[in-house]
């Protein structure tokens, strides 16, 4: 294999959730591609990399001060539902079932990676908060151990605020799951978030 072809296949496998089989699937195809194409996202990739910037606000990727999400009046903005990553606000706004504000932690408390809560944005959502105007936090946190540190974090610190709701999004069984193979805290979360059938 080209020593080019084999750098090239190396990058690529670095990124997650790319094998090497992919990576040179990937790097044949932009072999392929038009060289002003190749250029054109390279260059994308570069200015994205240097010129993205968090939200002041919620800290979510933005290319402003404030993210679209914190810019737009139409959003509810007395609600704001925290999650671990960017990502995470991707999947809610597909969706299309939440019009609040989000705040990105940048993780999860996680003694044995090194991550204290002070390593996250935390203080920025209580100063937030403390600004007024908020009236319910909803917590979209992860089931793993990280993730229960970090909501029973999270709610101690937010008890601070009298008044404000704090909430956490149901948690259970998912569609198409078999109850035998589902471990005991996912029932547990399903137990106690049960609701009428309507």
């Amino acid at each position: 294999m080209s020593r080019l072809l084999q750098d090239v296949v190396g990058e690529l496998s670095k990124l997650p959730g790319v094998g090497r089989r992919t990576a040179l699937r990937l790097a044949l195809h932009i072999l392929r591609m038009e060289p002003g194409s190749v250029h054109d996202m390279t260059r994308s990739i570069d200015r994205f990399r240097n010129e993205i910037r968090h939200c002041a606000q919620c800290n979510n990727l933005s290319d402003e001060e404030l993210c679209p999400i914190c810019a737009d009046r139409e959003r509810d903005h007395t609600t704001i539902c925290v999650v671990e990553q960017v990502a995470d606000v991707l999947s809610i706004e597909n969706t299309h079932q939440y019009r609040g504000l989000y705040h990105v932690l940048g993780g999860v408390i996680s003694p044995m990676q090194g991550i204290a809560p002070s390593d996250l944005k935390i203080d920025l959502l209580c100063d937030r908060i403390a600004r007024g105007g908020v009236q319910e936090v909803i917590l979209a946190i992860s089931t793993s151990v990280e993730g229960e540190t970090t909501l029973f974090y999270l709610m101690n610190r937010l008890r601070q605020f009298p008044g404000l709701r704090i909430t956490s999004i149901a948690r259970g069984i998912g569609f198409g799951d078999e109850l035998e193979y589902v471990d005991e805290l996912t029932i547990t979360h399903a137990l106690r978030n049960r609701r009428e059938i309507e």
